[in-house]
């Protein structure tokens, strides 16, 4: 079985970037090891979702997969409002201000995965999808890769694509060198019913308990994104609903009223993973392969997103070079790729360390400097420019 390119990891970021090859010449195969994602057959809300930007929307859309989602589930964000924790400090972002129609859009994880998987088995004349299933073995090889599955079946690819998650195994197997430290932190996600109207706003606080985020959801409903340490997460999972509620309401200052909760609350723990090398002869790493920030600033999804438009736009324009595996082909995307990533690196992780760390100095620093960001409209806008991308 041979291929122009074989992506590991069939996920948002993995299909993404075989649906948006499908008007190139090159013969392509998704590896995902998990059944594909079940077209959402109820009404239930699902507790993990993404605020993606609206550079990323116009790619999908241009695409074919944004518009598979149904409007109804939905959600365009106008504003976002940010405090500091002192109950003072804050800055407001509009998307007004800066002369777009949202800020972003709030979408759940299963009717993107669901959207974007449909786009793909639509185009099975141009991929081939070999799922489930799971690789064994890689061996790189100067002419192409070979690529072992557990059933036996080998595959051979001039290039092969690490879009396998967090904890890589294409990565390791690559020998790639990975800088990783756990922030002790879990990120609680659960979805509520509000008795106030968000208006659209997506709500964050920058509490000494760690970093707490309200993001609208269509009619009166809200996703929280809770970031704080692993045994005060644990102590939030183990409240009743009732007690979660009234505990999410004090944290936010009742923003948004009385709460009821929808979805049951569940963590992910959180991790900070650089990469060294983006690529390898024959081999480049998307999504979180590459990268793992904190979800302080909501840009994981997005970062993993522009490495997929990067890659797609280099191989569509590589001219006369017919071996999309030429080491300086990939170079090309991982100079492109390098300075967006390092930069949310430094800015999640900054924020992270900065506002976590208890000195009383740096309380006032972090707050005052919310403050001053507030009265400096240039300083917001290239702030906000950086994440409509």
């Amino acid at each position: 079985m041979k291929f122009d390119i074989v992506v590991i990891g069939g996920g948002l970021v993995g299909a993404s970037l075989a649906a948006a090859l499908k008007d190139s010449d090159l013969k392509i195969a998704v590896i995902e090891s998990r059944e594909p994602p079940p077209q959402p057959q109820d009404e239930s809300w699902d507790s993990r979702i993404y605020a993606i930007s609206p550079g990323s929307v116009d790619f999908l859309r241009d695409h074919s997969i944004w518009q598979r989602i149904e409007t109804s589930r939905l959600t365009p964000v106008y504003d976002m409002a940010v405090f500091g924790d002192d109950n003072n400090s804050h800055v407001h972002f509009s998307a007004y201000e800066v002369g777009v129609a949202e800020l972003a859009c709030i979408v759940e994880n299963r009717q993107l995965q669901s959207a974007v998987w449909e786009v793909l088995q639509s185009q099975k004349d141009h991929v081939d999808i070999i799922c489930p299933a799971k690789c064994t073995a890689i061996n790189w090889h100067e002419s192409h890769v070979s690529i072992q599955l557990e059933d036996g079946r080998m595959l051979e690819t001039a290039l092969v694509v690490g879009a396998d998650g967090v904890n890589s195994w294409v990565r390791e197997q690559a020998g790639i060198e990975v800088s990783h430290h756990p922030y002790q932190q879990t990120g609680l996600v659960a979805n509520y019913i509000t008795e106030l109207p968000h208006r659209n706003i997506a709500h964050q606080w920058f509490r000494r308990d760690g970093v707490l985020a309200l993001l609208p959801l269509p009619g009166n409903r809200i996703s929280m994104v809770w970031s704080t340490s692993d045994d005060h997460a644990a102590q939030l999972r183990d409240l009743s609903g009732d007690t979660l509620c009234k505990r999410v309401a004090d944290a936010s200052s009742h923003a948004l009223g009385e709460l009821q909760l929808i979805t049951p609350p569940a963590g992910f723990p959180l991790n900070f993973v650089h990469v060294q090398h983006l690529i390898r002869p024959r081999l480049v790493l998307v999504g979180d392969a590459a990268h793992g920030i904190h979800p302080l600033a909501g840009q994981g999804m997005n970062l993993g997103l522009r490495d997929v438009r990067k890659l797609t736009e280099i191989l569509n324009q590589r001219g006369l070079q017919s071996d999309v595996g030429d080491f300086m082909l990939l170079r090309r995307y991982e100079c492109a790729r390098k300075e967006d990533i390092l930069a949310m690196e430094v800015i999640t992780d900054g924020l992270q360390k900065l506002f976590i760390n208890p000195d009383p100095t740096l309380a006032r620093i972090r707050n005052l400097g919310l403050a001053i960001t507030n009265q400096l409209p240039l300083i917001k806008n290239q702030l906000m420019q950086h994440a409509l991308n």
